[in-house]
Protein backbone atom coordinates (compact mmCIF):
# COMPACT_ATOMS: atom_id res chain seq x y z
CA UNK A 1 0.00 0.00 0.00
CA UNK A 2 1.10 3.44 -0.80
CA UNK A 3 0.17 4.49 2.71
CA UNK A 4 0.31 2.68 6.13
CA UNK A 5 -2.75 4.30 7.27
CA UNK A 6 -5.70 5.72 5.29
CA UNK A 7 -7.47 8.55 7.28
CA UNK A 8 -11.05 10.08 6.31
CA UNK A 9 -13.44 12.44 7.41
CA UNK A 10 -16.80 11.84 6.60
CA UNK A 11 -20.19 13.67 7.69
CA UNK A 12 -23.12 11.68 9.23
CA UNK A 13 -25.53 12.67 6.78
CA UNK A 14 -24.02 11.82 3.25
CA UNK A 15 -25.51 9.92 1.08
CA UNK A 16 -25.03 6.21 0.21
CA UNK A 17 -22.95 5.17 -2.80
CA UNK A 18 -20.56 8.65 -1.84
CA UNK A 19 -16.68 7.36 -2.35
CA UNK A 20 -14.86 7.54 0.99
CA UNK A 21 -11.43 6.97 -0.31
CA UNK A 22 -9.55 4.80 -2.43
CA UNK A 23 -6.63 2.40 -1.71
CA UNK A 24 -3.31 1.42 -3.68
CA UNK A 25 -1.21 -1.46 -3.28
CA UNK A 26 1.65 -2.10 -6.23
CA UNK A 27 3.46 -5.25 -6.60
CA UNK A 28 6.30 -5.47 -8.86
CA UNK A 29 5.64 -8.85 -9.99
CA UNK A 30 4.29 -9.25 -13.54
CA UNK A 31 1.94 -11.16 -15.03
CA UNK A 32 -0.75 -12.81 -12.65
CA UNK A 33 2.02 -12.30 -9.31
CA UNK A 34 1.83 -8.35 -9.70
CA UNK A 35 -2.20 -8.41 -10.23
CA UNK A 36 -3.54 -6.92 -6.89
CA UNK A 37 -7.38 -7.44 -4.80
CA UNK A 38 -8.78 -6.19 -2.45
CA UNK A 39 -10.85 -7.06 0.88
CA UNK A 40 -11.64 -5.60 4.15
CA UNK A 41 -9.89 -7.81 7.18
CA UNK A 42 -11.01 -7.63 10.95
CA UNK A 43 -14.18 -5.80 10.57
CA UNK A 44 -17.43 -6.73 12.46
CA UNK A 45 -20.90 -7.23 10.78
CA UNK A 46 -22.10 -3.75 11.71
CA UNK A 47 -19.24 -2.12 10.19
CA UNK A 48 -19.60 -4.48 6.89
CA UNK A 49 -22.75 -3.18 6.39
CA UNK A 50 -22.15 0.29 6.23
CA UNK A 51 -19.19 0.41 3.84
CA UNK A 52 -18.05 -1.41 0.46
CA UNK A 53 -14.84 -1.71 -0.74
CA UNK A 54 -14.17 -2.56 -4.64
CA UNK A 55 -12.19 -5.32 -4.90
CA UNK A 56 -10.23 -4.27 -7.87
CA UNK A 57 -10.12 -0.42 -7.64
CA UNK A 58 -9.88 0.25 -3.53
CA UNK A 59 -12.10 2.69 -4.11
CA UNK A 60 -14.84 2.53 -0.63
CA UNK A 61 -17.79 3.60 -0.50
CA UNK A 62 -20.69 4.41 2.21
CA UNK A 63 -23.49 1.66 2.05
CA UNK A 64 -25.50 2.62 4.30
CA UNK A 65 -26.76 6.16 6.20
CA UNK A 66 -24.13 6.67 8.94
CA UNK A 67 -25.43 8.54 12.31
CA UNK A 68 -22.57 10.10 14.46
CA UNK A 69 -25.01 9.53 17.40
CA UNK A 70 -24.29 5.83 16.95
CA UNK A 71 -20.86 5.61 16.15
CA UNK A 72 -18.53 8.26 15.57
CA UNK A 73 -15.15 6.49 14.79
CA UNK A 74 -14.89 3.05 12.56
CA UNK A 75 -11.32 1.51 12.34
CA UNK A 76 -10.76 -1.99 9.75
CA UNK A 77 -7.97 -2.85 7.96
CA UNK A 78 -7.60 -3.65 4.37
CA UNK A 79 -5.89 -6.67 3.19
CA UNK A 80 -4.58 -6.37 -0.82
CA UNK A 81 -3.08 -9.84 -2.49
CA UNK A 82 -1.51 -10.64 -5.74
CA UNK A 83 -2.15 -13.87 -7.39
CA UNK A 84 0.92 -15.17 -6.14
CA UNK A 85 -0.84 -15.24 -2.72
CA UNK A 86 1.37 -12.97 -1.06
CA UNK A 87 -0.47 -10.16 0.97
CA UNK A 88 -0.25 -7.00 2.09
CA UNK A 89 -2.29 -5.07 4.88
CA UNK A 90 -3.27 -0.87 5.52
CA UNK A 91 -5.16 0.70 8.23
CA UNK A 92 -8.24 2.84 7.37
CA UNK A 93 -9.71 5.19 9.98
CA UNK A 94 -13.06 6.75 9.25
CA UNK A 95 -13.92 9.59 11.53
CA UNK A 96 -17.66 10.98 11.47
CA UNK A 97 -18.66 14.51 11.79
CA UNK A 98 -21.79 14.91 13.47
CA UNK A 99 -23.94 17.71 11.55
CA UNK A 100 -27.12 18.93 13.34
CA UNK A 101 -29.79 16.72 12.83
CA UNK A 102 -31.50 16.01 15.98
CA UNK A 103 -33.61 18.48 17.83
CA UNK A 104 -33.73 18.84 21.50
CA UNK A 105 -35.44 17.20 23.82
CA UNK A 106 -37.19 18.56 26.83
CA UNK A 107 -38.38 15.72 29.77
CA UNK A 108 -40.44 16.86 32.78
CA UNK A 109 -39.29 15.29 36.11
CA UNK A 110 -41.89 16.99 38.06
CA UNK A 111 -45.16 19.29 37.91
CA UNK A 112 -46.49 21.28 41.10
CA UNK A 113 -50.11 21.68 39.75
CA UNK A 114 -52.26 23.19 40.98
CA UNK A 115 -50.63 26.24 43.05
CA UNK A 116 -52.02 28.03 45.43
CA UNK A 117 -52.66 31.69 44.52
CA UNK A 118 -51.48 32.70 47.41
CA UNK A 119 -48.27 30.87 46.78
CA UNK A 120 -44.86 33.68 47.20
CA UNK A 121 -43.00 34.69 44.40
CA UNK A 122 -40.48 31.86 43.95
CA UNK A 123 -42.35 28.68 44.13
CA UNK A 124 -41.05 26.24 42.36
CA UNK A 125 -43.46 24.92 39.43
CA UNK A 126 -41.93 22.64 36.76
CA UNK A 127 -38.75 20.88 37.17
CA UNK A 128 -37.65 19.40 33.78
CA UNK A 129 -34.52 18.52 31.81
CA UNK A 130 -33.54 19.51 28.17
CA UNK A 131 -31.17 17.98 25.90
CA UNK A 132 -29.79 17.07 22.61
CA UNK A 133 -28.28 13.64 21.26
CA UNK A 134 -25.80 15.91 18.79
CA UNK A 135 -22.44 17.00 20.36
CA UNK A 136 -20.76 20.26 20.22
CA UNK A 137 -22.83 23.23 19.61
CA UNK A 138 -25.25 21.28 18.05
CA UNK A 139 -25.67 19.56 21.45
CA UNK A 140 -25.90 22.60 23.38
CA UNK A 141 -30.16 23.47 24.36
CA UNK A 142 -31.16 26.72 25.14
CA UNK A 143 -34.43 26.89 27.29
CA UNK A 144 -37.19 29.55 27.22
CA UNK A 145 -40.87 30.53 27.82
CA UNK A 146 -43.06 33.36 26.31
CA UNK A 147 -43.33 36.70 27.99
CA UNK A 148 -45.23 36.36 30.92
CA UNK A 149 -45.45 38.32 34.14
CA UNK A 150 -46.58 35.49 36.96
CA UNK A 151 -43.13 33.16 36.05
CA UNK A 152 -39.71 33.11 35.13
CA UNK A 153 -37.13 30.00 34.10
CA UNK A 154 -34.03 29.23 35.77
CA UNK A 155 -31.31 26.66 34.66
CA UNK A 156 -30.54 25.22 37.88
CA UNK A 157 -27.65 22.46 37.06
CA UNK A 158 -26.39 21.06 33.84
CA UNK A 159 -29.51 20.29 31.69
CA UNK A 160 -32.14 20.79 34.27
CA UNK A 161 -34.29 24.09 34.69
CA UNK A 162 -37.11 24.83 36.35
CA UNK A 163 -40.04 26.88 36.14
CA UNK A 164 -40.64 29.60 39.05
CA UNK A 165 -43.52 31.85 40.07
CA UNK A 166 -42.45 35.29 39.56
CA UNK A 167 -45.54 37.07 41.50
CA UNK A 168 -48.44 36.21 43.36
CA UNK A 169 -50.74 34.77 41.20
CA UNK A 170 -54.63 35.61 41.51
CA UNK A 171 -57.09 33.21 40.40
CA UNK A 172 -60.05 35.68 40.06
CA UNK A 173 -57.98 37.35 37.21
CA UNK A 174 -56.73 33.28 35.96
CA UNK A 175 -57.63 30.47 36.51
CA UNK A 176 -55.57 28.34 35.00
CA UNK A 177 -52.19 29.36 32.59
CA UNK A 178 -51.11 27.28 29.22
CA UNK A 179 -47.17 27.62 29.25
CA UNK A 180 -44.98 26.89 26.11
CA UNK A 181 -41.39 26.26 27.05
CA UNK A 182 -39.08 26.25 23.66
CA UNK A 183 -35.81 23.97 23.45
CA UNK A 184 -33.42 25.08 20.79
CA UNK A 185 -29.81 23.98 20.16
CA UNK A 186 -26.95 26.17 19.08
CA UNK A 187 -26.71 23.98 15.55
CA UNK A 188 -26.78 25.59 12.38
CA UNK A 189 -29.13 25.48 11.48
CA UNK A 190 -30.75 25.47 14.95
CA UNK A 191 -33.23 23.37 15.44
CA UNK A 192 -36.35 23.15 18.59
CA UNK A 193 -38.60 21.45 20.22
CA UNK A 194 -41.48 22.85 22.11
CA UNK A 195 -43.64 21.32 25.39
CA UNK A 196 -46.94 22.69 26.64
CA UNK A 197 -47.37 22.75 30.29
CA UNK A 198 -51.27 23.54 31.74
CA UNK A 199 -51.03 25.00 35.21
CA UNK A 200 -54.00 25.56 37.19
CA UNK A 201 -54.67 28.04 40.42
CA UNK A 202 -55.84 26.47 43.33
CA UNK A 203 -58.23 29.14 44.52
CA UNK A 204 -57.91 30.66 48.55
CA UNK A 205 -60.84 32.69 50.30
CA UNK A 206 -59.38 35.61 49.71
CA UNK A 207 -62.41 37.99 48.41
CA UNK A 208 -65.55 39.23 50.34
CA UNK A 209 -69.08 39.03 48.53
CA UNK A 210 -69.75 42.02 46.59
CA UNK A 211 -72.83 43.82 46.65
CA UNK A 212 -73.60 46.12 42.96
CA UNK A 213 -74.88 48.49 44.80
CA UNK A 214 -73.30 50.80 47.72
CA UNK A 215 -76.68 51.35 48.54
CA UNK A 216 -80.23 50.38 48.00
CA UNK A 217 -83.77 52.23 48.24
CA UNK A 218 -86.95 50.44 47.99
CA UNK A 219 -90.13 51.86 47.92
CA UNK A 220 -93.18 50.37 50.09
CA UNK A 221 -97.29 50.94 49.65
CA UNK A 222 -98.55 51.65 53.53
CA UNK A 223 -100.69 49.00 54.78
CA UNK A 224 -99.03 45.89 53.17
CA UNK A 225 -100.27 42.64 53.71
CA UNK A 226 -97.46 41.00 56.24
CA UNK A 227 -95.32 38.21 54.27
CA UNK A 228 -94.89 40.51 51.96
CA UNK A 229 -91.67 40.20 49.34
CA UNK A 230 -90.47 43.99 49.23
CA UNK A 231 -87.47 43.34 47.90
CA UNK A 232 -83.87 41.29 47.15
CA UNK A 233 -80.89 42.14 47.13
CA UNK A 234 -77.83 40.10 45.71
CA UNK A 235 -73.93 39.46 46.23
CA UNK A 236 -71.69 37.91 43.91
CA UNK A 237 -68.18 36.63 45.20
CA UNK A 238 -66.02 36.41 42.57
CA UNK A 239 -64.23 32.72 44.62
CA UNK A 240 -64.60 29.49 43.77
CA UNK A 241 -66.79 26.28 45.66
CA UNK A 242 -67.42 26.94 48.98
CA UNK A 243 -65.71 30.13 48.85
CA UNK A 244 -68.09 31.75 46.89
CA UNK A 245 -71.37 30.29 48.73
CA UNK A 246 -73.12 33.70 49.72
CA UNK A 247 -75.49 33.50 52.52
CA UNK A 248 -77.40 36.55 53.73
CA UNK A 249 -78.48 38.36 56.96
CA UNK A 250 -79.66 41.50 58.79
CA UNK A 251 -77.42 43.03 61.05
CA UNK A 252 -79.01 43.18 64.26
CA UNK A 253 -80.49 46.70 65.15
CA UNK A 254 -83.45 47.86 67.25
CA UNK A 255 -85.70 50.42 65.87
CA UNK A 256 -88.67 52.38 67.63
CA UNK A 257 -87.32 50.35 70.82
CA UNK A 258 -87.97 46.88 68.89
CA UNK A 259 -85.76 44.48 67.30
CA UNK A 260 -85.46 44.95 63.69
CA UNK A 261 -86.07 41.52 63.31
CA UNK A 262 -89.33 41.96 64.47
CA UNK A 263 -90.13 44.22 61.32
CA UNK A 264 -88.09 42.71 58.26
CA UNK A 265 -86.92 38.83 57.74
CA UNK A 266 -84.93 37.81 54.91
CA UNK A 267 -84.22 34.36 53.01
CA UNK A 268 -80.53 33.67 53.88
CA UNK A 269 -80.01 31.68 50.08
CA UNK A 270 -81.99 34.17 48.08
CA UNK A 271 -81.53 37.48 49.72
CA UNK A 272 -85.49 37.95 49.15
CA UNK A 273 -86.94 40.24 52.14
CA UNK A 274 -90.07 40.13 53.80
CA UNK A 275 -92.16 42.73 55.68
CA UNK A 276 -93.40 40.51 58.79
CA UNK A 277 -95.60 43.73 59.82
CA UNK A 278 -98.30 46.18 57.88
CA UNK A 279 -96.38 49.16 57.94
CA UNK A 280 -98.07 52.68 58.79
CA UNK A 281 -97.10 55.62 57.36
CA UNK A 282 -98.14 57.68 60.25
CA UNK A 283 -95.79 55.77 62.51
CA UNK A 284 -92.67 56.21 60.43
CA UNK A 285 -92.01 57.26 57.43
CA UNK A 286 -88.61 55.33 56.59
CA UNK A 287 -86.76 51.72 57.64
CA UNK A 288 -82.69 51.61 57.78
CA UNK A 289 -80.97 48.46 57.65
CA UNK A 290 -77.48 46.74 56.99
CA UNK A 291 -77.84 43.50 55.23
CA UNK A 292 -74.73 41.16 55.64
CA UNK A 293 -73.25 38.86 52.89
CA UNK A 294 -71.17 35.88 54.11
CA UNK A 295 -69.26 33.44 52.06
CA UNK A 296 -68.76 29.77 53.28
CA UNK A 297 -64.89 30.27 53.15
CA UNK A 298 -62.23 29.62 55.78
CA UNK A 299 -62.40 31.81 57.82
CA UNK A 300 -65.53 33.07 56.27
CA UNK A 301 -65.26 36.98 54.55
CA UNK A 302 -68.63 39.42 54.74
CA UNK A 303 -69.73 43.08 53.66
CA UNK A 304 -72.73 45.12 54.23
CA UNK A 305 -74.74 47.15 52.23
CA UNK A 306 -77.20 49.70 53.63
CA UNK A 307 -80.72 49.58 52.30
CA UNK A 308 -83.54 52.17 52.99
CA UNK A 309 -87.13 50.89 52.72
CA UNK A 310 -89.30 54.31 52.31
CA UNK A 311 -93.20 54.10 52.82
CA UNK A 312 -95.35 55.61 50.59
CA UNK A 313 -98.53 57.19 52.17
CA UNK A 314 -102.13 55.96 51.54
CA UNK A 315 -105.49 57.55 52.03
CA UNK A 316 -106.12 56.00 55.32
CA UNK A 317 -106.65 58.82 57.49
CA UNK A 318 -109.97 61.01 57.40
CA UNK A 319 -109.35 64.15 57.94
CA UNK A 320 -109.44 65.48 61.99
CA UNK A 321 -110.93 68.79 63.00
CA UNK A 322 -109.03 70.52 65.72
CA UNK A 323 -111.60 73.89 66.30
CA UNK A 324 -113.80 73.83 66.95
CA UNK A 325 -113.65 71.43 69.53
CA UNK A 326 -116.92 69.41 70.77
CA UNK A 327 -117.22 70.53 74.63
CA UNK A 328 -117.01 67.97 77.25
CA UNK A 329 -119.38 69.11 79.63
CA UNK A 330 -122.53 68.49 77.50
CA UNK A 331 -123.27 72.12 76.46
CA UNK A 332 -123.48 72.87 72.79
CA UNK A 333 -120.62 75.65 71.44
CA UNK A 334 -122.01 78.90 70.40
CA UNK A 335 -120.42 81.14 67.78
CA UNK A 336 -121.26 84.86 67.80
CA UNK A 337 -122.01 87.27 64.51
CA UNK A 338 -123.57 90.78 65.54
CA UNK A 339 -126.45 91.84 63.41
CA UNK A 340 -124.74 94.87 62.68
CA UNK A 341 -122.32 91.90 60.94
CA UNK A 342 -121.77 93.30 57.27
CA UNK A 343 -121.67 90.50 54.23
CA UNK A 344 -117.72 88.88 54.61
CA UNK A 345 -117.82 89.11 58.37
CA UNK A 346 -115.47 86.41 59.78
CA UNK A 347 -117.69 84.63 62.10
CA UNK A 348 -115.10 81.69 63.11
CA UNK A 349 -112.89 79.23 61.16
CA UNK A 350 -112.72 75.37 61.04
CA UNK A 351 -109.35 73.98 61.63
CA UNK A 352 -108.71 70.75 60.41
CA UNK A 353 -105.64 67.97 60.08
CA UNK A 354 -104.99 65.26 57.93
CA UNK A 355 -102.14 63.00 59.20
CA UNK A 356 -101.37 61.69 55.42
CA UNK A 357 -99.32 63.38 53.66
CA UNK A 358 -99.38 65.31 50.32
CA UNK A 359 -102.44 65.32 48.13
CA UNK A 360 -103.97 62.96 50.81
CA UNK A 361 -103.93 65.86 53.04
CA UNK A 362 -104.60 68.17 51.02
CA UNK A 363 -108.23 69.48 52.87
CA UNK A 364 -110.97 71.70 51.21
CA UNK A 365 -113.92 72.65 52.92
CA UNK A 366 -117.29 73.18 52.12
CA UNK A 367 -121.02 73.64 53.57
CA UNK A 368 -123.36 71.15 52.95
CA UNK A 369 -126.77 72.47 55.19
CA UNK A 370 -127.78 75.59 57.04
CA UNK A 371 -130.66 75.95 58.71
CA UNK A 372 -130.51 79.51 56.58
CA UNK A 373 -129.28 78.99 52.96
CA UNK A 374 -127.49 81.66 51.31
CA UNK A 375 -126.40 83.14 54.63
CA UNK A 376 -123.13 81.76 55.30
CA UNK A 377 -120.67 80.66 53.28
CA UNK A 378 -116.97 78.79 54.03
CA UNK A 379 -113.34 79.07 52.31
CA UNK A 380 -113.13 76.15 50.04
CA UNK A 381 -109.26 76.01 51.15
CA UNK A 382 -109.22 78.29 54.45
CA UNK A 383 -112.61 77.08 56.60
CA UNK A 384 -113.47 80.64 57.54
CA UNK A 385 -116.81 80.52 57.71
CA UNK A 386 -118.37 84.34 56.66
CA UNK A 387 -121.54 85.87 56.23
CA UNK A 388 -122.80 86.01 52.42
CA UNK A 389 -124.82 88.95 52.92
CA UNK A 390 -125.95 91.30 55.74
CA UNK A 391 -127.91 89.88 58.65
CA UNK A 392 -131.72 91.02 58.45
CA UNK A 393 -134.23 91.47 61.65
CA UNK A 394 -136.11 88.24 60.55
CA UNK A 395 -133.23 85.99 60.49
CA UNK A 396 -133.57 83.55 63.74
CA UNK A 397 -131.33 83.69 66.71
CA UNK A 398 -129.86 80.97 66.51
CA UNK A 399 -128.93 79.48 63.30
CA UNK A 400 -126.80 75.63 62.38
CA UNK A 401 -124.63 75.05 60.13
CA UNK A 402 -123.18 71.85 59.02
CA UNK A 403 -119.38 72.23 57.62
CA UNK A 404 -117.48 69.31 55.85
CA UNK A 405 -113.61 68.50 55.83
CA UNK A 406 -112.61 66.09 52.96
CA UNK A 407 -109.10 65.30 51.19
CA UNK A 408 -108.45 64.57 48.11
CA UNK A 409 -106.91 61.23 48.55
CA UNK A 410 -108.27 58.32 46.58
CA UNK A 411 -110.90 57.65 47.90
CA UNK A 412 -111.08 60.84 49.25
CA UNK A 413 -112.00 61.08 52.99
CA UNK A 414 -113.89 63.34 55.46
CA UNK A 415 -115.38 64.57 58.62
CA UNK A 416 -118.38 67.01 59.66
CA UNK A 417 -119.33 69.21 62.39
CA UNK A 418 -122.18 71.31 63.01
CA UNK A 419 -121.62 74.57 63.96
CA UNK A 420 -123.90 76.65 65.86
CA UNK A 421 -123.97 80.65 65.26
CA UNK A 422 -125.93 83.02 67.39
CA UNK A 423 -126.86 86.22 65.85
CA UNK A 424 -127.26 88.77 68.29
CA UNK A 425 -125.62 92.27 69.15
CA UNK A 426 -124.41 91.36 72.49
CA UNK A 427 -123.82 88.88 74.55
CA UNK A 428 -126.64 89.60 77.03
CA UNK A 429 -129.17 89.16 74.33
CA UNK A 430 -127.44 85.56 73.49
CA UNK A 431 -128.09 84.50 76.95
CA UNK A 432 -131.76 86.05 77.63
CA UNK A 433 -132.64 84.50 74.40
CA UNK A 434 -130.71 81.10 74.20
CA UNK A 435 -132.81 79.63 76.75
CA UNK A 436 -135.93 80.14 74.79
CA UNK A 437 -135.43 79.30 71.61
CA UNK A 438 -135.36 75.59 70.92
CA UNK A 439 -133.06 73.67 68.67
CA UNK A 440 -134.31 74.11 64.52
CA UNK A 441 -135.78 70.71 64.14
CA UNK A 442 -133.49 68.58 61.78
CA UNK A 443 -135.81 67.04 58.55
CA UNK A 444 -133.61 64.05 59.02
CA UNK A 445 -135.23 63.33 62.30
CA UNK A 446 -138.53 63.83 61.19
CA UNK A 447 -138.66 61.47 58.03
CA UNK A 448 -136.27 58.86 60.63
CA UNK A 449 -139.54 59.18 63.02
CA UNK A 450 -141.85 58.32 60.32
CA UNK A 451 -140.52 55.26 59.40
CA UNK A 452 -139.97 54.54 62.73
CA UNK A 453 -143.89 55.01 63.48
CA UNK A 454 -144.83 53.59 59.74
CA UNK A 455 -142.88 50.13 61.14
CA UNK A 456 -144.65 49.84 64.36
CA UNK A 457 -148.14 50.13 62.90
CA UNK A 458 -147.37 47.64 60.04
CA UNK A 459 -146.13 45.19 62.97
CA UNK A 460 -149.34 45.89 65.17
CA UNK A 461 -151.22 45.32 62.52
CA UNK A 462 -149.59 42.12 61.28
CA UNK A 463 -149.86 40.86 64.51
CA UNK A 464 -153.37 41.39 65.05
CA UNK A 465 -154.28 39.63 61.73
CA UNK A 466 -152.37 36.06 63.19
CA UNK A 467 -154.06 36.87 66.92
CA UNK A 468 -157.50 36.93 64.63
CA UNK A 469 -156.33 33.79 62.63
CA UNK A 470 -155.58 31.80 65.79
CA UNK A 471 -158.42 32.50 67.60
CA UNK A 472 -160.60 31.41 64.39
CA UNK A 473 -158.71 28.30 64.63
CA UNK A 474 -159.66 27.66 68.13
CA UNK A 475 -163.30 28.55 67.51
CA UNK A 476 -163.30 25.96 65.08
CA UNK A 477 -161.41 23.23 66.70
CA UNK A 478 -164.04 23.70 69.94
CA UNK A 479 -166.76 23.48 67.17
CA UNK A 480 -165.69 20.36 65.76
CA UNK A 481 -165.93 18.66 69.80
CA UNK A 482 -169.19 20.20 70.32
CA UNK A 483 -170.18 18.53 66.99
CA UNK A 484 -168.66 15.20 68.45
CA UNK A 485 -170.75 15.29 70.89
CA UNK A 486 -173.99 15.68 69.48
CA UNK A 487 -173.95 12.65 67.13
CA UNK A 488 -173.17 10.55 70.13
CA UNK A 489 -176.61 11.45 70.93
CA UNK A 490 -177.59 10.09 67.41
CA UNK A 491 -176.65 6.50 67.22
CA UNK A 492 -179.59 4.36 67.69
CA UNK A 493 -181.92 6.36 65.77
CA UNK A 494 -183.43 4.30 62.40
CA UNK A 495 -181.64 5.66 59.33
CA UNK A 496 -184.84 6.17 57.90
CA UNK A 497 -186.09 8.54 60.50
CA UNK A 498 -183.08 10.53 58.78
CA UNK A 499 -183.15 9.46 55.49
CA UNK A 500 -185.99 8.78 53.14
CA UNK A 501 -189.78 10.52 53.02
CA UNK A 502 -192.68 8.83 52.87
CA UNK A 503 -191.16 5.42 52.73
CA UNK A 504 -189.31 6.76 49.01
CA UNK A 505 -185.76 5.22 49.48
CA UNK A 506 -183.01 7.68 48.10
CA UNK A 507 -180.06 6.35 46.95
CA UNK A 508 -177.35 8.94 46.27
CA UNK A 509 -174.11 8.65 44.79
CA UNK A 510 -173.31 12.11 45.80
CA UNK A 511 -174.34 14.10 48.64
CA UNK A 512 -173.79 17.36 50.01
CA UNK A 513 -175.87 18.91 53.43
CA UNK A 514 -175.92 21.47 56.20
CA UNK A 515 -176.93 21.48 59.12
CA UNK A 516 -176.34 23.55 62.24
CA UNK A 517 -177.31 22.29 66.49
CA UNK A 518 -179.52 25.33 68.43
CA UNK A 519 -178.91 24.65 72.18
CA UNK A 520 -182.86 24.00 73.76
CA UNK A 521 -183.69 22.82 77.40
CA UNK A 522 -179.78 21.34 77.77
CA UNK A 523 -180.74 19.14 73.98
CA UNK A 524 -178.92 19.73 70.73
CA UNK A 525 -181.30 20.32 67.56
CA UNK A 526 -180.04 19.25 64.11
CA UNK A 527 -181.53 22.09 61.11
CA UNK A 528 -181.37 20.86 57.56
CA UNK A 529 -181.70 23.31 54.91
CA UNK A 530 -182.77 22.29 51.36
CA UNK A 531 -180.95 19.06 50.68
CA UNK A 532 -178.66 18.72 47.19
CA UNK A 533 -179.23 15.59 45.35
CA UNK A 534 -177.77 14.32 42.95
CA UNK A 535 -178.31 11.05 40.65
CA UNK A 536 -180.98 10.17 42.77
CA UNK A 537 -183.31 6.79 42.00
CA UNK A 538 -187.18 6.84 43.47
CA UNK A 539 -189.75 3.62 43.55
CA UNK A 540 -193.55 4.60 43.18
CA UNK A 541 -194.46 1.87 45.57
CA UNK A 542 -191.86 3.19 48.23
CA UNK A 543 -193.72 6.51 48.00
CA UNK A 544 -196.47 5.50 48.92
CA UNK A 545 -195.42 4.78 52.28
CA UNK A 546 -195.73 7.35 54.78
CA UNK A 547 -192.98 8.85 57.14
CA UNK A 548 -192.82 11.51 59.17
CA UNK A 549 -189.92 12.85 57.53
CA UNK A 550 -192.00 13.34 54.17
CA UNK A 551 -195.15 14.36 55.41
CA UNK A 552 -194.78 17.26 57.70
CA UNK A 553 -193.59 20.44 55.70
CA UNK A 554 -192.16 21.76 58.45
CA UNK A 555 -188.96 20.49 60.08
CA UNK A 556 -188.82 18.34 63.19
CA UNK A 557 -186.50 20.87 64.63
CA UNK A 558 -187.07 24.05 65.74
CA UNK A 559 -185.36 27.30 63.84
CA UNK A 560 -184.41 30.43 65.70
CA UNK A 561 -183.05 33.18 65.06
CA UNK A 562 -179.63 32.32 65.98
CA UNK A 563 -176.78 33.12 64.08
CA UNK A 564 -174.69 30.50 63.02
CA UNK A 565 -171.15 29.70 63.00
CA UNK A 566 -169.85 27.67 60.42
CA UNK A 567 -167.40 24.78 61.43
CA UNK A 568 -165.50 22.65 59.08
CA UNK A 569 -166.35 18.50 59.94
CA UNK A 570 -165.23 16.73 56.88
CA UNK A 571 -167.24 16.94 53.72
CA UNK A 572 -170.00 18.19 55.70
CA UNK A 573 -170.20 22.21 56.82
CA UNK A 574 -171.68 22.36 60.02
CA UNK A 575 -173.23 25.54 61.30
CA UNK A 576 -173.09 26.33 65.47
CA UNK A 577 -175.36 28.83 67.10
Amino acid sequence: FDQPVYRVKVLENVAPGTLLLTVRASDPDEGANGKVTYKFRKINDKQSLLFHLHESTGEMTVAKNLDYEECSLYEMEIQAEDGGGLKGRTKVVIMVEDVNDNRPEVTITSLFSPVREDAPPGTVIVLFNAHDQDSGKNGQVVCSIQENPSFKLENSVDDYYRLLTAQILDREEASEYNITVTATDRGTPPMSAEIHITLYVADINDNPPAFSQTSYSVYLPENNPRGTSIFSVTAHDPDDSENAKVTYSLVENTFQGAPLSSYISINSDTGVLYALQSFDYEQFRNLQMQVQASDSGQPPLSSTVSLTVFLLDQNDNAPKILYPSLPTDGSTGVELAPRSAEPGYLVTKVVAVDRDSGQNAWLSYRLLKASEPGLFTVGLRSGEVRTARALLDRDALKQSLLVAVQDHGEPPLSATITLTVAVADSIPDILADLGSINPPADPDSDITLYLVVAVAVVSCVFLLFVLALLALRLRRWHASHLLRAATSELTGVPASHIVGVHGVQTFLQTYSQEFSLTPDSGKSHLIFPQPNYADTLLSQESCGKSEPLCSSAEPKFPIDDTPLVPVSLGRFPLYYS
